[in-house]
């Protein structure tokens, strides 16, 4: 993995790589509170909405076998919706022999549709947007220094623990431990506490090391050391057009409903 880079990061050269991150994360705010505004009794905004984040995959050069396989993070969220409409009270409806909440199922429908289009278009951010360009974009937008810094050491340590994870993992199989088996749960446990502890003895050290290195607990501005051009007016206005799009798409859904 190269510098700068985290999982979810697409190394490659596409015009959407190269856009200021700053507008890529404003872009990706406003595009999302227009998808939530939409109102989920119109079924075709969403798919508007789709048709503009999978035209900004072909920019940035994205397949789909590479990020449907990293979208399965909402599958938790795809659970609960499905759950919805058994749960839910008010009118019913039968559906294959099931009797469901009508409620129920739109609200399942606008969890499922609204967090699916939400999930692309920030993988679409992460996938092409590395962490050396973060701190300059979130300074740039007024986030302030420390939870820049938080942001940054918390995307930098997740490496560290995955990788730390996976070598305790290791090391139980290779003495004779079955990930499967229920009755590993306790000995998981155990490894889940000490990971924990690991985790909080190594964020000590590392802040013993800021100190000796003359850390006074004020973060320096970040935007200013190494940073990027910031983006210029066209950047902005070219950047933007997915979001404007969005904008107008959840207006016109609102007037026809």
């Amino acid at each position: 993995m190269g510098a700068g880079a985290h999982p979810l990061y697409r190394h490659d050269e596409s015009v959407v790589h190269r856009a200021p991150a700053e507008v890529k994360i404003v872009c990706l705010l406003v595009f999302v509170l227009a998808v939530v505004a939409t109102p989920r009794e119109m079924f075709w905004p969403f798919a508007v909405y789709a048709v503009i984040v999978v035209a900004v995959w072909r920019l940035a050069r994205m397949p789909l076998r590479w990020v449907l396989p990293r979208m399965l993070i909402e599958t938790p969220f795809l659970v609960l919706a499905v759950l919805l409409p058994f749960a839910e009270g008010g009118e019913r409806v039968g559906v294959a022999g099931m009797s469901l909440s009508v409620s129920g199922l739109w609200a399942a429908w606008g969890i499922v549709i609204k967090g699916t289009l939400g999930v692309a278009a920030a993988l679409t951010v992460a996938a092409t947007t590395s962490t050396t360009e973060l701190p300059a974009a979130l300074s740039r937008l007024g986030v302030p220094p420390v939870a820049t810094s938080v942001l940054v050491l918390m995307i930098r340590y997740v490496d560290l623990l995955a990788a730390e994870a996976g070598r305790m993992r290791m090391a139980r199989i290779s003495r004779g431990d079955s990930p499967r088996a229920l009755h590993q749960a306790g000995a998981i446990a155990k490894g889940i506490g000490a990971l924990f502890l690991r985790s909080y003895e190594r964020g000590e050290r590392v802040y013993v090391a800021m100190l000796s290195r003359g850390f006074d607990g004020r973060t320096p501005d970040l935007a200013v050391i190494g940073a990027p051009p910031r983006a210029a007016a066209a950047q902005w206005v070219t950047v933007m057009i997915p979001a404007v799009l969005a904008v107008g798409v959840a207006a016109s859904a609102w007037v026809l409903a």
